[in-house]
């Protein structure tokens, strides 16, 4: 499946963003002062487990949709270069098993009857 650059590109800036955002919220819980997070004798509480596990669930999700996008971008950047290499080795764009086979000239092909 290939993304458009756009969605791509979303992608990518939605992972940023989560990294932005819940380091930060992660951050922010770990220094709680409110009593949430910690009780008086110092121990996390089931908010700040419930929440840690919020973050880091969402900053793996977000980590994982940024690489998404920037494989979508890499993948566009990439596809661009591919027909003139094809042309360039006297293959007609797109067609690269003929690129292989200008690319190498008198090799037998498994399953080739020559």
């Amino acid at each position: 499946m290939k993304l458009s650059r756009p969605v791509s590109w979303f992608l990518l800036a939605f992972g940023v963003w989560s990294w932005f955002i819940w380091i930060t919220f992660a951050k922010n819980l770990w220094q709680d002062g409110s009593g949430l997070a910690f009780d008086d004798a110092g121990h996390p509480t089931a908010y700040f487990w419930v929440h840690l596990l919020l973050a880091v669930a969402s900053f793996l999700l977000g980590t994982a949709i940024g690489v998404i996008g920037f494989r979508g971008l890499r993948a566009l950047r990439g596809g661009a270069a591919r027909p003139a290499e094809a042309t360039a080795s006297g293959a007609p764009d797109g067609d690269s098993a003929a690129a292989d086979r200008a690319a190498v000239p008198g090799e037998r092909r498994a399953g080739s009857r020559n």
